[in-house]
């Protein structure tokens, strides 16, 4: 549900034998812009990605800047220097603050809110000063771009307060960096069209294993994971955010079912809910199909009886789902509404999902298979 972000290459530091593929790549994978504190290396690039050029502190540019470089940022420590900064401040102009104390901070968060661009590296690991400068820059129409020092940081950064800075900074030490930056980038999880199901029967089955999901996240009211006996089918299993009797409830936890079952994950992936353990990630997904990734703290998988969901979509599509067989157990119907699964019936309409692809380890294949 994260919004897209861009990105900027930062080739400062970036070896000479390297810079050629770096730029290469960047062009190639359509990253938004290059920063560079060469004019040269700058006029060399093409029209396709934002040129940005890193002033030197006080230093007078020449004739030539406003023609190469289509943003400059320049290097700022106080109140004062984004004072006369935003006396020619334009849509081509920006700073670049590190933030080291407290007052820098401050700085930096005036920034995000006056300017156009607003660069932020930080000298501190903690993500506490980030999240202060994203909270300042949000009703801001000028753009934060936070500096990250390698891509396991920039995911972080594009995670903070769910939301992350408009732009990352990323210094490559060769073109895999540029990529896996891309791959950052397009990491979001797209809109699921879910489908109504009619159910055709319910049977009881009697003991088996049946695996709870226990995620580091707080399920939405009609939120939960889709969870199917078959690859090509769906039904959305709600999580335990519902009141009920004797027992708390468990916000983090969907019943999911028994422990051959499919479960969706992120890039139309699925896994066997036998295979999740804690650090795996699955898709959640709410009763209008919008989707999230979620990071699993724990799984555990015990003995309870079972029973199986037999619905069939309009398109004669059947789908499979063995829950454990108690009251609490829940999934989702049209509207959000919460079905207690022991006291479904032929005729009742649920949530689900259909998917198109075989599947062969968990991913999408178009060979010959059928599930009954």
């Amino acid at each position: 549900m994260i919004s897209l972000k861009f990105a900027w290459v930062d080739l400062r530091t970036t070896a000479a034998e390297q810079r050629e593929a770096v730029v290469d790549a960047a062009v190639h994978a359509r990253l938004a812009g290059v920063l560079d504190d060469r004019l040269d290396t700058l006029a060399t690039l093409p029209p396709t990605v934002q040129k940005v050029l890193l002033a030197e502190p006080g230093a007078v540019l020449p004739p030539e800047a406003g023609d190469v470089a289509d943003l400059v940022l320049t290097p700022i420590t106080s109140a004062a220097e984004l004072d006369k900064l935003k006396l020619t401040a334009g849509d081509a102009t920006g700073a670049f603050v590190e933030v080291i104390d407290d007052a820098t901070l401050k700085v930096a968060c005036a920034a995000a809110q006056a300017l156009a661009y607003t660069v932020v590296r930080f000298r501190d690991p903690t993500k506490i000063p980030l999240e202060i400068v994203i909270a300042a820059a949000d009703k801001s129409a000028g753009r934060l771009i936070c500096e990250a020092g390698d891509l396991e940081e920039a995911g972080i950064i594009v995670d903070v307060l769910e939301k992350g800075s408009d732009g990352l900074l990323l210094a490559p030490q060769d073109a895999n960096d540029v990529f896996g930056l891309t791959a950052l980038l397009g990491s979001t999880t797209p809109d699921l069209e879910l489908t109504t199901l009619t159910v055709e029967s319910i049977e009881h089955n009697g003991l088996g294993d049946r695996v709870c999901v226990d995620t580091c996240t707080h399920f939405e009211k009609d939120e939960g994971i889709l969870v199917g006996s078959y690859a090509h089918g769906f039904v959305l299993c709600v999580s335990e955010t519902h009141p009920l009797p004797y027992m708390p409830t468990r916000p983090f936890r969907v019943n999911a079912g028994a422990l051959h079952s499919y479960v969706m994950g992120a890039d139309n992936r699925t896994n066997y809910l036998s295979e999740l353990k804690a650090g795996s990630t699955v898709l959640g997904v709410t009763a209008d199909g919008r989707t999230r990734r979620i990071v699993v703290g724990r799984v555990k998988l015990e003995s309870r009886p079972l029973l199986t969901v037999r619905a069939k979509a309009d398109d004669g599509t059947e789908v499979s789902l063995a829950l454990q067989d108690d009251w609490h157990v829940r999934v989702l119907g049209p509207g959000a509404a919460v079905l207690n699964c022991t006291e479904l019936k032929p005729g009742d309409k649920l949530l689900g999902y259909l998917a198109t692809d075989k599947r062969h380890v968990g991913w999408p294949v178009g060979e010959f298979c059928i599930e009954k």
